[in-house]
């Protein structure tokens, strides 16, 4: 049966669920990757995350110059800050020492939209150069010359949040900038000849779907090395503490299409959605859209994978991994 993303995207939630149960989304034969990053807390009857093998830190410690409806800082303060290069160059040797396979470097926005990473871009060539450490970067809104330097110092894979809502854009993340400046960032990255992955928020928009498909039309536009799909969480003390998340179909029909317009390309539900039963309910319908891996994973959903007969595998890496996992890294040569 073939399934158009069109079809997914005006199906109704019945319709939609019918369509991702005929298993035509899921690449055979099923392998799924479940990745559990250690900035989170993470153990379950399958797997216990380690507590330094992957963290995320932050260049600007809890400052964010934006202060986003969504998040206010607040996912600032799980990181660990390094507020100086020289700060980082220690960091990275005491993870090496502590047996850390790497980390994510993210931090707050600049009025622009931008992360301040020119300053610790030579800390970053230095660890590359003396050590195996894997080192992604969150880079928010970049230029040419950024992305260039980033290549140029060794990091491994970019990873940035494409928005394809105007509206989203200035009223979420208090942003005066337009949907070009995405799209002329991702041609930034590749162009720079860094790795990079795009992120899809879903339901950003007070928890409604606003400008999802427009984001993947954007990333369409080039060739990321993967694709990650995450989801509005309500945060406490925010200004949307108490917005209704989008609903796991809607974050399932999302993934679906996007398993649809990049079927070569690695799909991933990655680390931001709601927790509980909506996890397990958006966790089983990911894999049944056609996701590669999921990162922490619902109990439910590894039961779901042993019983329909998945391979999987866990990992304490960022789910961003996936581009270099050996099979997606053979298909892509």
């Amino acid at each position: 049966m073939r399934i158009s993303a069109e079809a997914i995207w005006r199906a109704s939630t019945r319709k939609l669920v019918d369509l991702l149960n005929t298993g035509s989304l899921v690449a055979k034969p099923k392998t799924v990757y479940f990745y559990a990053p250690s900035f989170m807390y993470y153990k379950t009857s399958h797997y216990f995350s380690s507590q330094n093998h992957f963290p995320t830190v932050s260049v600007t410690s809890t400052a964010c110059a934006l202060n986003c409806k969504h998040c206010e800082g607040k996912i600032l303060k799980t990181m660990l800050p390094v507020e100086a290069p020289e700060k980082l160059l220690e960091l990275a040797t005491k993870l090496k020492h502590d047996g850390a396979s790497g980390f994510l470097v993210s931090g707050g926005s600049l009025p622009d939209g931008s992360i301040q990473l020119k300053p610790f871009i030579p800390a970053i060539e230095k660890i590359k150069r003396e050590s195996d450490l894997t080192v992604f970067v969150h880079t928010g809104i970049i230029e040419l010359d950024t992305a260039v330097a980033l290549k140029t110092a060794g990091v491994d894979a970019a990873l940035i949040d494409i928005i394809g809502s105007e509206e989203t854009v200035k009223k979420i993340y208090n942003l005066n900038i337009t949907v070009n400046d995405y799209t002329r960032s991702l041609n930034a990255l590749q162009e720079a000849g860094l790795n990079f992955v795009p992120h899809i928020i879903v339901g950003l928009h007070d928890g409604k779907l606003r400008g999802e498909l427009e984001a993947l039309k954007i990333i369409a536009s080039v060739k990321p090395s993967a694709v990650v799909v995450i989801a509005f969480m309500p945060i406490h003390g925010t200004a949307m503490a108490e917005v209704k998340p989008p609903q796991p179909a809607e974050i399932a029909r999302v993934t679906a299409v996007a398993r649809l317009m990049f079927p070569r390309t690695p799909l991933v539900l990655g680390c931001m959605r709601p927790k509980g039963k909506h996890r397990s309910e958006t966790d089983v319908l990911a894999l049944k859209a056609g996701a590669d891996a999921l990162a922490f994973p619902s109990e439910e959903a590894v039961r779901y994978a042993e019983a329909h007969g998945y391979k999987f595998s866990f990992s304490s890496h960022c789910c961003a991994q996936i581009y270099a996992e050996p099979v997606f890294r053979s298909a892509s040569k």
